[in-house]
């Protein structure tokens, strides 16, 4: 494997603004700047390459949980989504937004149960398209939720976001993508608008959520996260969703192997 990895002239700093970016794995910087991401989602700093950004990164290439994945909602195992608990602090008067060069990302605090135990949310952040399918389906967003125990255990509630009508569209999204203007750059800051979570709230709890033990989706891929897709989309609305995606372009990742399966990568290399 380590002969097909590509050698870049020097390693870059281990990624920052990653998926678990604000957790004790990976701590926001004490600097006044927002962190930005060191890898991307085109060419040589892209998902091929992750795995030669950095030595950490090697999950990317031979870790065989990997995320994400396409679910196959007759075989994955499956939770009624009332058992997550999934309890989020209102902000009414907004929540921190940045832009991390890979993401949006907004601060906000709450819980979920999870076996047993509690996992206090770190942030919030987006993908455009969604990196989750279900059936092989895609879907034009998606919105992950990041937790984390004690322990340092991380679990994340993935969230599906489907384009709908304007009577169909979150309020959630609406207020959460308000001042998206305001962060067009990768390092901009600024507060949401009003954050709601009520109806998320009754939402996933109505819903069927999939699980599965996977990894984060952006380096350094680390494996062991405790995944939860909810089964049913949330919708935004027409506008909103071309803001979003205009300011966050194209940042997913591409669909892994089956959970417990040889990573896509090692098997191309193993081939060459």
């Amino acid at each position: 494997m380590y002969k097909c990895i590509l050698a870049l002239s020097a390693l870059a700093p281990l990624a920052a603004a990653n998926c678990a970016h604000g957790t004790s794995l990976f701590p926001r910087s004490q600097a006044l700047s927002v962190d930005v991401a060191v890898f991307g989602f085109n060419g040589l700093e892209g998902p091929l390459n992750w795995h030669a950004l950095h030595e950490d990164n090697l999950d990317c290439a031979v870790g065989e949980n990997q995320s994400p994945i396409n679910i196959e909602s007759a075989t994955i195992d499956k939770a009624c989504g009332s058992s997550l608990h999934f309890q989020l602090d209102d902000h009414p008067n907004g929540a921190e937004f940045f832009n991390l060069g890979s993401t949006v990302e907004a601060e906000a605090t709450g819980t979920i149960n999870l076996r047993n135990k509690t996992y206090n949310l770190v942030q919030f952040h987006f993908h455009t398209p969604s990196e989750h399918r279900i059936d092989s389906e895609y879907y034009p967003e998606e919105v992950h939720f990041v937790f984390q125990a004690s322990d340092g255990a991380l679990a994340v509630v993935g969230v599906l976001i489907e384009i709908g009508t304007d009577e169909e569209a979150s309020s959630l999204l609406i207020d959460v993508f308000e001042n998206l203007e305001d962060i067009a750059i990768p390092g901009d800051e600024t507060h949401t608008g009003p954050l709601d979570f009520g109806e998320l709230e009754a939402h996933i709890q109505s819903s069927e959520i999939f699980q599965y033990s996977g990894s984060l989706t952006t380096p350094p891929c680390t494996q062991d996260i405790a995944w939860n897709v909810v089964k049913n989309p949330i919708y935004i609305d027409v506008d909103t969703f071309r803001r979003s995606k205009s300011v966050m372009k194209f940042n997913s990742r591409y669909t892994q192997n089956t959970p417990g399966q040889i990573n896509l990568l090692s098997n191309a290399c193993n081939g060459i």
